[in-house]
């Protein structure tokens, strides 16, 4: 394999990597028309991320690897997106803890296993939990999350204080910068079963999914508590349907009314 040819099957690997199926053949349909028709493609992407890779691709292309013809950048493409595409679909479980070590098995930590599942996201983040204090890197995480065009749906319990705790004020734990560019849902009283003594359910749902991909699904709220202090224990899950399914059930729940956005 020559340099050039090297260069563009390496370059192709890491863009298969960052860019959405759909949006990787946009770019390989362009990329067969030549290096004048691939910066077009590349400059028509949806969001400045998608662009500015790909535009940095096809820099790298006519700078560095200009010999190599156009139907072979495109069959690059479309083998990493194959490659892409088979690696996300083989389904990964992995414990998460946070609490005591003992020293037997070494567990990735609560905040570690969230934190990559936000930075993960390219295109959707479906983010839900009990509880929300005091979570500086995640609201860092979802503010970037959005900077590069990912679409937030945030799931909380209430949009004000949960009862018994005044502290947990849920739209100023997660921020003003967060709260813009976020579609936030709650699950109002009054439709909620009702038990005996009028006690209504709670939404105790912990879990965030990326790009239908990724699944973190714990017993751990979004609080600085549960990061550092509680015993907490989860599952992170890379590829295979239930990402899929646990993003579809929450969508599901906004489309029928039962979760309702939060009026600003």
């Amino acid at each position: 394999m020559s340099e050039a040819h090297r260069l563009i099957a390496e370059a192709a690997t890491r863009l298969a990597a960052e860019l959405p199926g759909p949006v990787l053949e946009a770019l390989a349909a362009g990329v067969e028309g030549g290096q004048d028709a691939a910066l077009k493609a590349a400059q028509a992407l949806p969001h400045l991320h998608y662009r500015s890779l790909a535009t940095a691709f096809v820099a790298a292309w006519q700078q560095g690897a200009a010999s190599v013809p156009a139907e072979a950048v495109a069959l690059a493409f479309r083998t990493a997106a194959l490659s892409e595409r088979t690696h996300r679909e083989a389904q990964t479980v992995e414990l998460v803890w946070t609490g005591p070590e003992v020293g037997i098995h070494p567990f990735r930590r609560t905040e570690q296993a969230i934190l990559q599942v936000l930075d993960s996201a390219r295109e959707r983040i479906t983010l839900v939990s009990f509880a929300v204090y005091r979570i500086g890197n995640v609201k860092d995480a979802l503010v970037r999350a959005a900077a590069r065009g990912v679409r937030l749906t945030v799931v909380v319990e209430t949009p004000d204080r949960l009862d018994g705790e005044a502290e947990y004020s849920t739209i100023r734990a997660l921020g003003s910068e967060v709260t813009a560019c976020a579609a936030v849902y709650f699950w109002p009283r009054h439709r909620r079963s009702q038990g005996d003594g009028g006690r209504t359910g709670s939404l105790h749902v912990k879990a965030v999914v990326a790009d239908a991909r990724s699944l973190f699904l714990s017993s751990a709220n979004l609080t600085e508590y549960a990061f550092s202090l509680n015993m907490e224990m989860g599952v992170l899950v890379t590829g295979g349907d239930l990402p899929a399914r646990v993003e579809q059930h929450f969508d599901g729940l906004i489309r029928s009314g039962i979760l309702e956005p939060l009026s600003r």
